[in-house]
């Protein structure tokens, strides 16, 4: 191959790579419009903030192996006929908050979950594979990121919808102190933007 060809050759691919990393931000500003729109202000809301502050008192002390209890016996409970840690989180205020904040949506939000500080569930409209979220991007990018952190992941299809869908996750602050203090991700329905 001669260095035309070859310097051709790895242009081609270099520009196939970068339009698709562009195709892939295409939704990015889109979601995060929709969010800051629609999802922020109620991010504020009481119940949202009491039940993530009251989590972190809970779990104050916990360490790393206590979270990793939790999260196994989550994980165990998924296909067990006795489900305490999973009802309890399923049935508390929260949950309902946001079941009815993604049935509100008309088919955008596909899913919705909330984490304390420690990226533990505070609350989920839908069952979870797992409890601890703290080791993944969608909390470090968010709570970690600081107040007023938005992070929009890549766009991945759906397998049991056939949809294309993004998470995006948001920093959740304390109105009185605007500290972070929990964050949110939400499944997104890219289709429908």
């Amino acid at each position: 191959m001669t260095i035309l060809k070859s310097f051709a050759v790895g242009s081609a691919i270099a520009f196939l790579f970068a339009s698709t990393a562009i195709a892939q931000e295409e939704h990015v500003g889109p979601i995060t419009d929709y969010v800051n729109a629609n999802v922020v202000p109620w991010l504020s809301d009481p119940v949202v903030v009491g039940a993530v502050l009251a989590q972190n008192a809970k779990n104050a002390a916990l360490a790393q192996a206590d979270i990793d209890a939790l999260d196994k016996q989550w994980r165990a409970e998924i296909d067990a006929a006795s489900k305490p840690l999973i009802d309890a989180t399923m049935g508390n205020d929260l949950s309902k908050f946001l079941a009815q904040k993604r049935e509100a949506s008309a088919g955008l939000i596909t899913e919705a979950f909330v984490m304390d500080a420690k990226g533990l569930n505070v609350g989920q409209s839908d069952v979870t594979s797992d409890y601890w979220q703290g080791d993944e991007a969608k909390w470090q990018k968010s709570f970690g990121a600081g107040p007023g952190a938005i992070f929009v992941d890549e766009v991945e299809k759906d397998e049991s919808t056939q949809s294309l869908q993004s998470q995006v996750s948001i920093a959740i602050s304390d109105p009185a102190t605007n500290q972070v203090i929990g964050a949110i991700t939400l499944g997104i329905d890219v289709d429908g933007l």
